[in-house]
């Protein structure tokens, strides 16, 4: 299983051809998604064409980077012209896309490889990744439990070696909660850095895509090359005048046992690293639920007209953000804007916070179906997303980097955040720490 650094090299010294590597990422789509239920549509003409024309632009000396040639796969949100996009819901099985969404532009003009469409909660609306007209995705470290959401096929299919990277989306968490419970590395970039247009929106002030790699240099390469920079200069490894945040309070309640023994010990590898470590206050004040009558904007139409296609839990949460006065939520626009301004002044004591991604590792996907809707969605809302929506909500570019594993052999996340732009930060960090552990390089057993 190749980063996209190794990968990028090889087909650049003409060691490895890209039709090679997409044939052999189609391979494993084939044998594997049976399992892990990760892929919903697999384009394999489109990625064979699009390989051959790689090795060819290559071979005439002309490399357009770090993606080219690269299998990369999409969460079903992101519209490719010509492709269904359905969202893992009924709504719009049937539905294909027009035009390229910008980030797909981004990645055609890179030379990147699409080999698919994954599987994600139905619109995006939940943070397990449990429902989808599809079925759910399953992890590859443990086929009974969870991918984490919504980005849920991204993660599994990066994980097991289906593709080499993916581009999920963020609003509470959707990039990260997934990475971490999943073993790989998950971004969410500071807002503006990638555009949305193209992309099904759930809420549109908080969305934004984000990289899902095997490694903490493919996100940033990823980041950068589809801002159309050829050339990315390499992450920075020495992190010796960093100060670091440790924000205890508020994110390490109701930690599980396991999941706290390898954050605790991720911190004590960092604090060798680093100009010094504290302990940190951030406070949002505002909860971010209450943001959800957003999500209307786009299905108010489906939800007059065709409720009976949504997954009856999906309909459920929908009718719940119609019953939020919207007078509540224009007040906490307004208290946000004073949240973001107080929650920056810790920038003055440190450089970047650290928190766990999630408070649990992956839970068992029967368990959580036995919930009912209402039970499934406070467990997404208090253990999934409750450690990364503050910083969505605060607009911090954050990381979840792999940072250990529970006595049943379950990953789990770290999540780095930074002052909004300094996503650059936020990687380095992540890099350090990465390049001074292993957990990135164990593999899960269905991919071995």
């Amino acid at each position: 299983m190749f980063s996209i650094a190794e990968a990028s090299a090889q087909i650049r010294d003409r060691k490895l051809s890209a039709i090679e590597l997409t044939r052999a990422c189609l391979d494993r789509i084939e044998k594997l998604n049976p399992q892990l239920n990760a892929f919903i549509t697999i384009t394999p003409d489109l990625a064979l064409q699009q390989a051959r024309d790689a090795d060819g632009d290559i071979a005439a000396g002309n490399s357009r980077g770090p993606l080219h040639g690269i299998p990369v796969a999409l969460k079903d949100l992101i519209d490719v012209a010509g492709v269904r996009t359905t969202a893992a819901s009924n709504q719009l099985r049937e539905h294909v896309a027009t035009e390229d969404a910008v980030v797909v532009t981004q990645l055609k003009r890179a030379g990147a490889v699409i080999v698919g469409k994954t599987n994600l909660h139905e619109f995006a609306f939940g943070g397990s990744g449990m429902i989808s007209a599809f079925g759910p995705a399953r992890n590859p470290w443990d086929e009974s439990r969870i991918t984490g959401g919504s980005s849920s096929g991204n993660a599994a299919a990066v994980a097991a070696g289906m593709c080499v990277a993916a581009i999920g989306t963020d609003t509470a968490g959707s990039v990260r909660d997934p990475a971490a419970l999943c073993g790989i590395v998950g971004h969410r970039p500071s807002a503006g850095v990638w555009s949305n247009q193209g992309i099904i929106p759930l809420r549109k002030s908080f969305d934004i895509g984000g990289p899902m790699t095997r490694t903490v240099e493919d996100a940033w390469l990823m980041l950068n090359a589809l801002a159309n920079n050829r050339e990315v200069a390499p992450l920075a490894s020495s992190i010796d005048r960093v100060r670091i945040g440790v924000a205890r309070e508020g994110f390490f309640d109701g930690l599980d046992v396991n999941v706290a023994g390898c954050v605790e010990k991720a911190i004590d590898v960092i604090r060798r690293l680093v100009a010094s470590v504290r302990e940190v206050r951030v406070e949002v004040g505002v909860p971010w639920t209450d943001f959800d009558v957003e999500i209307l904007d786009y299905h108010r139409g489906m939800m007059t007209n065709s409720p009976e296609l949504y997954q009856p839990a999906t309909l459920e949460r929908l009718k719940s953000c119609a019953a939020i006065p919207p007078a509540e939520f224009e007040r906490a626009q307004r208290g946000l804007v004073a949240a973001r301004q107080n929650a920056e002044k810790v920038f003055a004591a440190v450089d970047v916070v650290l928190t766990p991604t999630c408070l649990v590792a992956a839970p068992k996907i029967a368990d959580l179906g036995a919930m009912a809707t209402t039970e499934l969605r406070a467990f997404e809302v208090q253990k999934l997303l409750h450690n990364t929506a503050p910083f969505s909500l605060l607009f911090w570019p954050s990381v979840s980097v792999p940072c250990g594993f529970t006595t049943e052999g379950l990953p789990v996340g770290l999540q780095i955040s930074a002052r909004p732009g300094a996503d650059e930060l936020a990687l380095r960090v992540a890099h350090a720490y990465e390049q001074a552990s292993d957990s990135h390089r164990r593999l899960p057993p269905i991919a071995t």
